[in-house]
């Protein structure tokens, strides 16, 4: 079928007739009021000649005159990728060559460079594209513009945007004319501009039908003709939202914060990292409920911000565990009505009673013995690494081990950890009017026992022994290294040792879904070669993590002194935490990499599971398994799941979290409506050159950026300041040649920060859209102490660009 009316257009023909046409149909199905028109299909442009003699048919059943020619492309008004603007359309076209000529530019636009363009950052594969053409009878517009029943700058789902302008609207889709402005939300609109509240009142009934007709909130373009009738000429997924949280069923606004990037996280999870993190989460005693919205752990805080006993201190938590953006947000919404306090009908003293004593017991203790504290937690540690482990025969006891949560607690490391963590946050109230935060952080920073420095300080001296080597692990792409030690083909150079000990490491570790580094160790490959590009001494890891150790000891010993000075008894008490805080705050990290091998188990069962369930012909491949939940493996494992249902979930899935990987900024705080809570909020003041977020590592440093997303093949050279989304674990070895970090989420005690002080390299957090604000190559200043990153000159022409 080379040309198809609109209205014969069916469902499950979005191959033959792209995204537009697709659309255009699903609103006729509706009974919608759509122009008269007609599609030529993609089978035509596989021919390679437009059917003349059918199209010219077709125009003449339209009565011809003007038409609109537009681009109708396969991988066009998708739910994940609009290709707004990406390929030609044409207005006012008339007569028989006008219209064929018109459909073949159309067609030479899927080749565009701005086309090929988006495709590339969509994701959606060339020689998929494929182009059908919408030819459609003009309307005679008095007023036209575009719908969003969405708000698509702060994602309300019960905010309707308009924009509006008089004529047929071109000028409003291409921005190249001021339009009149409506947001919508249910209230009176005043009478101004272009449309009538009538005609908005209009609009925003059909948005609605529109939604929930089509599944999900529409980018509509629309135009009233002289009559007043309402046209509508295009309907298409908004595709910029972040998705809404899932309705809770509860009363009421709700109110979710981003939970994953406390862990340096801010990439979905497979399915199956979902399912256990949740699980797991629950197994600690959380009490808040952990809800996923795309692909990423947010907790409920609704019931703590209505409590009047637990929302001033929310405040502060905010501050220590989620980070300055968290705590704006908080701050922000303890005005909002929708969040004033409540009685709260929630009973809390049972579990404090039971965990009350033990915990006094276990930080008391860690503070009176911190060197028994230490050697407990290291002990059970290296009990957990060299534990012998066996995997059972059958699937079902494989499920029971992976669904067993009682592993993932362990008194002998938590309460150890807990007490650092309490020192160290004690120190600001301790030392106030005697210390500054910068110099309270350099205390903090060449922090000993920390099992991630050392894991980073490991892989530095695997640098080391590799030099004889150097040219070929500099010249050959990580990969292939990579591939070459899993073949058993390369010399050894003490990697061997390095995965044996730090091989259940990975970025995203504590999603059980990705791959650990000793299953794929492309990312040590990559950070090898970062070590191996470092010539001057003193820049060497282990030398300047000796120095911040030493600027450390000689801050705490004048804050010390000052400290008792100004306070006898306060400054004796603040002198025992300071000297305590060298010795228990760098266990923070203990509790997660001892249960990374409890992750480490559950994987590997997991991966046996896949594959018994490939070689019985339900899964395509083993690793499908991390894209359902356990709850869809346990009816897998029973025989209970169709092979045909779980490939088309799975399928799905993994397109899904394919299309989440590639989003470059995640919500802190989302309402249940779909609001980014930080787009209410009022815009802080900044220079065109100046970023503005939280200082988290003392210091000031001058560099080139790097920009970097992914740090499984992030080449840096020594000295430049990374900038990049976030940071967990997985990421600090970039950190053995960085000269300074940026990033765009975190608290001061979270991973990346922490690392950044051992290094003593200046860092600043909580700096909103740092990897788009800043380029690589461009000269940046990054002042630890202010909190400002500030670019100095535009980007070198030499550089590279921004790493993925």
């Amino acid at each position: 079928m080379r040309v198809l009316e609109l209205s014969a257009i069916d469902g499950g023909q979005h191959d033959l007739v792209g995204g537009k046409a697709a659309g255009l149909a699903a609103l006729i199905r509706l009974g919608e009021r759509v122009p008269d028109g007609f599609c030529v299909t993609t089978e035509a442009y596989q021919g390679g000649e437009v059917p003349r003699a059918e199209v010219l048919a077709a125009y003449e059943r339209l009565g011809g005159g003007p038409v609109a020619v537009r681009s109708s492309a396969t991988a066009e008004d998708l739910p994940h990728a609009s290709f707004a603007g990406q390929q030609d359309t044409y207005l006012g076209v008339t007569g028989a060559e006008e219209l064929l000529a018109a459909i073949r530019s159309c067609w030479d636009s899927l080749h565009g460079e701005r086309a090929v363009a988006y495709r590339e950052a969509a994701g959606a594969a060339h020689e998929d594209a494929r182009m059908a053409v919408v030819v459609q009878r003009m309307v005679d517009a008095e007023v036209a513009g575009v719908l969003f029943t969405a708000n698509p700058v702060t994602g309300s789902r019960t905010e309707t945007v308009v924009d509006a302008a008089p004529g047929p609207g071109t000028a409003v889709v291409d921005g190249t004319a001021p339009a009149d402005h409506y947001v919508l939300n249910g209230t009176a609109v005043a009478d101004h501009g272009c449309l009538s509240p009538g005609r908005l009142q209009e609009l925003r009934a059909t948005g609605s039908r529109l939604a929930d007709g089509l599944g999900a909130p529409q980018d509509v373009e629309w135009a009233y003709d002289g009559d007043g009738t309402l046209w509508l000429l295009q309907s298409r997924p908004i595709t910029t939202l972040f998705p809404a949280p899932p309705p809770s069923g509860k009363a009421g606004t709700r109110l979710y914060v981003e939970f994953g990037h406390v862990q340096g996280m801010v990439r979905p999870a497979t399915p199956m990292g979902m399912s256990m993190l949740a699980g797991m989460l629950a197994s600690f005693g959380l009490t808040v409920e952990i809800v996923d919205i795309g692909g990423r752990l947010y907790g409920d805080l609704t019931d703590a911000m209505r409590d009047p006993s637990t929302r001033q201190r929310l405040v502060k938590l905010m501050a220590v565990d989620f980070g300055p953006r968290a705590q704006r947000v908080v701050e922000h919404l303890l005005d909002d009505p929708r969040f004033a306090p409540r009685k709260s009908a929630r009973r809390r003293g049972a579990a404090a009673l039971r965990t009350g004593p033990k915990a006094v017991a276990g930080i008391l203790g860690a503070l009176a013995r911190p060197a028994g504290a230490r050697a407990t937690v290291f002990d059970e540690i290296e009990r957990l690494r060299r534990e012998p482990v066996a995997d059972p025969a059958t699937a079902a006891e494989l499920l029971a081990l992976v669904e067993d949560e009682s592993s993932t607690r362990t008194d002998a490391i938590v309460w150890p950890v807990v007490s650092g963590l309490v020192v160290s946050a004690a120190l600001p109230p301790l030392l106030k009017g005697v210390a500054s935060d910068d110099e309270i952080r350099t205390v903090l920073g060449g922090m000993p026992h920390n099992v991630t420095i050392e894991m980073d300080l490991a892989l530095w001296e695997v640098a080391r022994r590799a030099r004889a080597y150097r040219d070929r692990l500099l010249t050959t792409p990580p990969q292939e290294l990579a591939a070459a030690h899993l073949a058993g083909e390369l010399p050894d150079f003490g990697l061997d040792g390095f995965l044996a000990r730090y091989g259940n490491r990975s970025a995203a570790e504590v999603d059980v879904g990705v791959p650990r580094w000793s299953e794929d160790p492309t990312p040590v490959f990559t950070m090898l070669a970062n070590c191996l590009r470092v010539t001057d001494p003193e820049q060497a890891p282990d030398v300047r993590f000796r120095r911040a150790a030493a600027r450390a000891e000689a801050t705490l010993a004048e804050l010390d002194l000052r400290a008792r000075r100004a306070h006898r008894l306060r400054g004796r008490v603040a002198g025992f935490f300071l000297r305590r805080s060298r010795e228990l705050t760098g266990l923070r990290e203990a509790g997660k990499f001892a249960g990374l091998y409890a992750l480490r188990d559950r994987r590997r069962r997991l991966l046996l599971i896949g594959a018994g369930l490939r070689a019985q012909g339900l899964l395509p491949q083993a690793d499908d398994v991390m894209f359902l939940t356990l709850p869809e493996l346990r009816t897998a494992v029973e025989g209970g799941a169709d092979r045909h249902t779980l490939s088309g979930r799975i399928a799905d899935r993994r397109a899904a979290y394919d299309r989440e990987l590639r989003r470059r900024t995640v919500p802190v705080a989302l309402l249940s409506d779909g609001t980014d809570v930080e787009t209410l909020l009022p815009p802080r003041a900044a220079g065109d050159r100046t970023l503005t977020g939280m200082g988290a590592a003392p210091g000031k440093v001058t560099g080139r950026a790097r920009v970097v997303r992914d740090p499984v093949h992030a080449a840096l050279e020594p000295g430049e300041v990374l900038v990049v989304p976030t940071t967990d674990p997985g990421w600090t070895p970039l950190f053995l040649t960085a000269g300074g970090l940026v990033t765009e989420t975190g608290a001061v005690m979270a991973h990346g920060p922490t690392v950044a002080r051992e290094y003593g390299i200046p860092a600043v957090i909580c700096v909103p859209g740092a990897t788009e604000r800043v380029r690589t190559g461009q000269v940046i200043t990054v002042d630890g102490a202010a909190g400002t990153v500030t670019v100095e000159e535009a980007r070198d022409r030499r550089s590279g660009p921004d790493s993925p």
